[in-house]
C-alpha cells in the first residue's frame, strides 16, 4: 500500500474497477427488490456546476446505500437536450444546435464519470433523438385523436422585428430581449393538452404522497387551485346589446367565490378582447387605443399582480340579478381574457384590488358585510373587509344578518330559480398550451389539409424528423422558411398539404423520461411492457425545488395519460422526492462608470474578518485595492461567483467533492461554499489513509473481529459498542432520516475514538480490523473511491459483494455506564457504574464521589435524586 493518498492514482483505478465489473448495469430481476433512484437529468449547457454536483452526489449515496444492502439498484442519467438556449449559442457561435448539444453532451459526460456515479450508462437517453421523440409523438397522435389534444387560438407575445414569438420572461419592460421591438399580442392556432381533466385526479392523489415534502404538495395544490364559487350571469342592459351576438347579447357571465358580496357590486369588468368590448369599442377611437394597450401587455398571470390597474368605462350596463341595479362596465388591464370567463364582477368594499381601482376613478364603494362593530371607512383599506370567515351580511335585502356559508347557500338557491347563476367548482389550472414557434424542439406530428383539416401523422411514419444541420437566424422559425420540411402530402385524401411547423414544448420531453429509461432502447413502444411492471415509479426522486410546480405536475400528468393508456400501471411517477437546497457563495464586485457591477470570482478576492470570523472587508488581489462585498447568492455565471467542479476535482480528487457537498449541510438546506471547508474534508481524506496504512504497516490484515466480546478487555468493548452505535445511527442517517452529514460526523466520531484506543496485540488487530473495514463500507456511499481502494488493501474481495454492515446487538448493550454527578444541580464529578445497577448502589457511589464529598463540605444531604442511566443530583 502506497503511504501518500493519491487520488489522481486512485480514482481512475476505482471507475475501471466498476465498469470492467459492470455493478451498475442492470437488468429487472424478481429475486430482489428493487430500487429505482433518479436525480432530474441536465440540460447540457457545456458544462457541469456545483448545483448538479450535489444533486447528483444525493442521489449516488442513497444508490450505493442500497445496493450493499441487497437492492437492485438503478440509476440512469440522460439529457434534457431541446430547448431555447442551444438556439441561442447558434446563432452566437454560428453552429447547429445539434452539434452544440451533443459536443456538450459528451464533455458533460466525461465530467460526470470522473465524479464516480454509480450509473447504468446502458441506459442513456438524449431527448433531442428520434428514438426518444417519435414515442412523445407517438402518444400526441393517440391523444388527438381522443380529442385529449386538442387546437384552439392562444395569445402569444410577437416580436415585429424578428418575426418571431417570444416565452414571457423574453419580454423585458415590453420590449424583445434580442430586437428591442415594442412587442405586439397576437392570436395564433395553438395545441393544447387537457390537463384540466385531470384537475381533480392531480388535486386529489398529493394525498397519497406520503414522502414529499409538504412545502412542494401545498404549491401544487395552489397551482390547481381548486374553488367553490358561483356562476352570475348578469343580462345586459336593453340599450347595451348593439353589436352583441348570441349569449354575449342576453349577458355577461362571471365566476365568483365570494357570491355573499353580490349586493355589494358596483360595476363590472372585461379583459380586452371580451366580445362586449370589443362592440362598445366599434366607433370610440379612444376605447380602441385603450383596447390595444390592454392587449401589447403581458399575458403572464405573475405580472398582473404588480402592474398598475387601468381601465375605461364602456358606457355599456349589465343588470344585478339580485337587486336590479344597473352596473357598468369597464375594460380593464388586469383581467385576462384567456382565464374564466374573461370578466368579474367587482365589489370593491370587500376586494382589495377593486377597492384601489373604485377609489383610483371615483367608483362607488358599497359596504355589504359587517364584522362586530369595526367601523368601515371608504378611503383606507382594512383587512377586515375581505374577511368571510366572521363576517355577516349587510345592506343585502332578505339575505342580512346570514354568515358566509348561509348566505353561499341561499344566494345560490335565488340565482338557480332566477336562471341566473348556479354553484360551481373550478380550477386555477388552465390547459397546457404546448405549442412552441420555435425550432430546437419536437416537431408536432400533424398535417393540415385543406380538405381534411388537421390529421394526425400515421404510426407508420413516425418519427417527423427535425433536421438537425440547421442555424436559426432569430428571425422565426426555420422550419416554417423549409418547403423540403413542410411541404407533404395527406395521409388521408393524398392531396397536397402543409406539415406543423411549430416544436412542443420542452417540459414535453421531461414528462416521461422515467419511464424510458426503464426500457430505452425498446423500439415497439414508449416502454417494454416487463420492464414498465417490474421497475413500476422511482422510489427515489431528486431535484430543485425551482421544479416543485410545473415539472412535476406535468411529469404526473403524463403518467396518468400513459396509465389510461395502458403502457404502465401506476398512478404516480414519484413515491419519495428530496429537493435539495442550493449552492451558494459570496458576491463582490466593483462599480463601472455608467453605474454597472462588475463582478469579481471570489477567487481572485482577499476577505478580511472581524475576531468572529465575519467579513468586514475585502481587495483584489491583482491590485490590492477594495472592491465591496455583495452578500451570499446562489452560484451563478451572472454574478461570477461559481466555482469549476474541474478544478475542484482535480486538485483534491472526486472523493473530496462528494465529501464536502455531502458534510457542509443537510441535504434540503442552502450549502455555502467554503475553500476551508473543501481543504477540511481533503486533510480527512488524508487521515483516513494514514489510519488504515498505519494499521497495516504494523502486521497487515487479520481476520476481523466477530463472535462473543466476552474476552476483550473495557476499552476494546467501548471501541465495538462505538462501532456498531455508529453502524445504527450512519444506516438510519442514510435511510429513514437522509442526513448525510450526521452520518459523516458520526464516522469521524469512531475514528476519534478508534485513535485513542490501543489495538495492539491479536483481539485489539482483530477489533482494528472489524471497525476499518465496517468505516471503509460505511463510507463508499459518500467517498467511493478512497473506500474502495482501502477495502482492496483491508480485505482484497469485492466491497460490494460484502453487504452493507449489520450492527452487533450484544455490542450495543453496554456493561458499564457512566453517570454525572451534581452537586445542587452543578456537575462536581462522575461515576462508573454497571448498567443493571440498582439505585441504592448509584446513590451510594455518588455519596462516595470525590468532588461530591468536596463541594458537600461535610453537610448531610436533604434529598438524593437518581436519574437513571444519566445522572445523580444530591441536594444539601
Amino acid at each position: 500500500m502506497q503511504e501518500q493518498y493519491q487520488p489522481s492514482a486512485i480514482e481512475p483505478a476505482a471507475q475501471a474497477k466498476w465498469d470492467e465489473a459492470r455493478i451498475f448495469n442492470v437488468a429487472e430481476d424478481t429475486s430482489k427488490p428493487k430500487y429505482y433512484c433518479l436525480s432530474m437529468f441536465p440540460y447540457p449547457s457545456g458544462k457541469l456546476h456545483m448545483g448538479h454536483v450535489r444533486n447528483y452526489t444525493i442521489g449516488d449515496v442513497l444508490s450505493r446505500f442500497k445496493l450493499l444492502n441487497g437492492f437492485n439498484v438503478m440509476q440512469p442519467m440522460g439529457w434534457d437536450a431541446f430547448g431555447m438556449p442551444a438556439e441561442n449559442a447558434a446563432m452566437k457561435n454560428n453552429v447547429a444546435p445539434a452539434a452544440w448539444t451533443y459536443d456538450n453532451i459528451e464533455y458533460m459526460k466525461t465530467q460526470l464519470k470522473s465524479l464516480g456515479f454509480a450509473i447504468d450508462w446502458d441506459r442513456e437517453v438524449a431527448t433531442c433523438t428520434p428514438e426518444y421523440y417519435r414515442w412523445e409523438q407517438w402518444l400526441f397522435t393517440k391523444l388527438f385523436e381522443k380529442d385529449i389534444v386538442y387546437r384552439k387560438n392562444g395569445t402569444v407575445n410577437w416580436d415585429p422585428v424578428d418575426q418571431t414569438v417570444l416565452a414571457n420572461e423574453q419580454v423585458i419592460d415590453g420590449r424583445g430581449w434580442r430586437s428591442g421591438a415594442i412587442i405586439e399580442k397576437r392570436e395564433i392556432p395553438m395545441y393544447y393538452f387537457k390537463i384540466t381533466d385531470y384537475a381533480e385526479e392531480l388535486l386529489a392523489d398529493l394525498d397519497k404522497l406520503e414522502h414529499w415534502p409538504e412545502q412542494v404538495k401545498t404549491m401544487q395544490r395552489n397551482w390547481i387551485g381548486k374553488s367553490r364559487g358561483m356562476t352570475v350571469r348578469f343580462a345586459v342592459a336593453d340599450d347595451s346589446k348593439t353589436g352583441l351576438e348570441g349569449d354575449y347579447a342576453q349577458f355577461l357571465q362571471v365566476y365568483t367565490t365570494r357570491p355573499d358580496t353580490l349586493m355589494g357590486a358596483t360595476y363590472v369588468a372585461v379583459a380586452a378582447e371580451h366580445p362586449l368590448a370589443t362592440a362598445a369599442a366599434a366607433d370610440v377611437p379612444q376605447l380602441q387605443e385603450f383596447i390595444a394597450e390592454c392587449k401589447a401587455g403581458s399575458v403572464a398571470e405573475a405580472d398582473m399582480a404588480t402592474m398598475e390597474k387601468r381601465g375605461m368605462p364602456t358606457g355599456r350596463y349589465v343588470i344585478n340579478p339580485l337587486n336590479g341595479e344597473e352596473l357598468e362596465v369597464w375594460i380593464a388591464n388586469y383581467v385576462l381574457w384567456g382565464y374564466g370567463d374573461g370578466a368579474v364582477m367587482a365589489v370593491p368594499a370587500h376586494d382589495e384590488r377593486d377597492f384601489e381601482f373604485a377609489n383610483k376613478y371615483g367608483l362607488p364603494i358599497k359596504q355589504v358585510i359587517a364584522v362586530g362593530d369595526n367601523e368601515f371607512d371608504a378611503t383606507q383599506w382594512q383587512d377586515w373587509y375581505a374577511d368571510k370567515e366572521t363576517g355577516r351580511l349587510k345592506n343585502s335585502g332578505e339575505f342580512d344578518g346570514m354568515d358566509f356559508q348561509t348566505a353561499f347557500d341561499k344566494i345560490g338557491e335565488k340565482l338557480q330559480s332566477l336562471n341566473a347563476g348556479e354553484p360551481k367548482t373550478q380550477y386555477r389550472l388552465r390547459d397546457w398550451g404546448i405549442s412552441r414557434q420555435r425550432y430546437w424542439g419536437c416537431p408536432i406530428p400533424i398535417i393540415h389539409c385543406e380538405s381534411c383539416g388537421d390529421v394526425p401523422v400515421p404510426e407508420k411514419d413516425l418519427p417527423v424528423v427535425l433536421p438537425e444541420n440547421v442555424v436559426p437566424d432569430g428571425m422565426g422559425s426555420p422550419l416554417a422558411k423549409m418547403p423540403e420540411f413542410y411541404e407533404t402530402e395527406c395521409p388521408c385524401c393524398g392531396k397536397p398539404a402543409k406539415r406543423e411547423t411549430d416544436t412542443m414544448d420542452t417540459f414535453m420531453e421531461s414528462s416521461w423520461y422515467f419511464f424510458r429509461y426503464m426500457s430505452p432502447k425498446f423500439s415497439d413502444g414508449m416502454v417494454a411492457p416487463e420492464a414498465a411492471d417490474y421497475w413500476g415509479s422511482v422510489d427515489q426522486y431528486i431535484g430543485g425545488i425551482e421544479h416543485a410546480i410545473l415539472h412535476l405536475l406535468y411529469a404526473r400528468f403524463f403518467t396518468k395519460l400513459m396509465r389510461d393508456e395502458g403502457l404502465v400501471k401506476v398512478d404516480e411517477p414519484f413515491e419519495r422526492l428530496l429537493t435539495q437546497g442550493m449552492v451558494v457563495c459570496e458576491t463582490y464586485f466593483r462599480e463601472g462608470a455608467n453605474g454597472s457591477k462588475d463582478w469579481i470570482n471570489p477567487a481572485d478576492v482577499d476577505v478580511q474578518t472581524d475576531e468572529k470570523g465575519r467579513p468586514v472587508s475585502a481587495t483584489l488581489k491583482a491590485d490590492g485595492q477594495p472592491v465591496q462585498i455583495a452578500g451570499v447568492e446562489k452560484m451563478s455565471k451572472s454574478k461570477n461567483n461559481g466555482v469549476d467542479p474541474q478544478e475542484l476535482i482535480e486538485a483534491y480528487g472526486a472523493d473530496t467533492a462528494r465529501l464536502f457537498m455531502m458534510f457542509a449541510a443537510p441535504p434540503e438546506q442552502s450549502l455555502e461554499w467554503s475553500d476551508s471547508g473543501v481543504e477540511g474534508a481533503h486533510r480527512f481524506l488524508r487521515r483516513l489513509w494514514r489510519t488504515v496504512f498505519e494499521y497495516l504497516k504494523q502486521g497487515g490484515s487479520v481476520a476481523a473481529f466477530s463472535g462473543s466480546q466476552e474476552g476483550l478487555n473495557k476499552e476494546l468493548k467501548e471501541l465495538r459498542h462505538k462501532l456498531h452505535s455508529t453502524i445504527a445511527k450512519v444506516s438510519d442517517d442514510y435511510g429513514r432520516r437522509q442526513q448525510f452529514n450526521t452520518a459523516i460526523a458520526a464516522v469521524m466520531e469512531l475514528l476519534n475514538q478508534f485513535d485513542k484506543t490501543d489495538t495492539s496485540g491479536e483481539q485489539g488487530r482483530a477489533v482494528a480490523q472489524e471497525v476499518l473495514e465496517a468505516v471503509t463500507r460505511l463510507l463508499w456511499p459518500i467517498v467511493p473511491h478512497i473506500s474502495e481502494a482501502l477495502w482492496s488493501e483491508l480485505n482484497g474481495a469485492k466491497l460490494w459483494d460484502a453487504g452493507w454492515p449489520q450492527a452487533d446487538e450484544a455490542a450495543l448493550v453496554k456493561s458499564e455506564i457512566e453517570i454525572m454527578v451534581q452537586v445542587n444541580g452543578k456537575l462536581r464529578g462522575k461515576i462508573t457504574v454497571a448498567a443493571d445497577a440498582p439505585k441504592d448502589q448509584i446513590e451510594a457511589a455518588a455519596l462516595a464521589n470525590e468532588g461530591a464529598v468536596k463541594f458537600m463540605e461535610g453537610k448531610q444531604p436533604k434529598k438524593v435524586i437518581v436519574v437513571p442511566g444519566r445522572l445523580v443530583n444530591i441536594v444539601v
